[in-house]
């Protein structure tokens, strides 16, 4: 499992998105998560790492889903149209 850190501006971005990538070689399972719970400080950045996180987990023909995403951050992904993307993780 990917976990995003407790703060995820835009600030922190690119950082947190090459630390996911190198997450992502070392995760082999088909589904891959992503653990949103301790994120607590964040902005649209946040949703544009996860997009990002997906698009190449797809790409690599697996699965994608988000968990512990806090309800601001969906609330914020409801509102770009993006939520369908991000999918819960059961």
């Amino acid at each position: 499992m990917l976990v995003l850190p407790s703060e995820l501006t835009q600030r922190q971005a690119t950082a947190c998105l090459r630390e996911l990538m190198q997450g992502l070689r070392a995760e082999q399972a088909p589904a891959v998560v992503v653990d949103a719970t301790a994120t607590a400080v964040f902005d649209s950045a946040a949703l544009a790492v996860l997009l990002e996180c997906r698009r190449a987990v797809l790409a690599q023909g697996r699965t994608f889903a988000v968990q512990g995403m806090p309800a601001a951050l969906a609330g914020m992904a409801g509102l770009y149209g993006v939520d369908s993307l991000l999918a819960a993780a059961g």
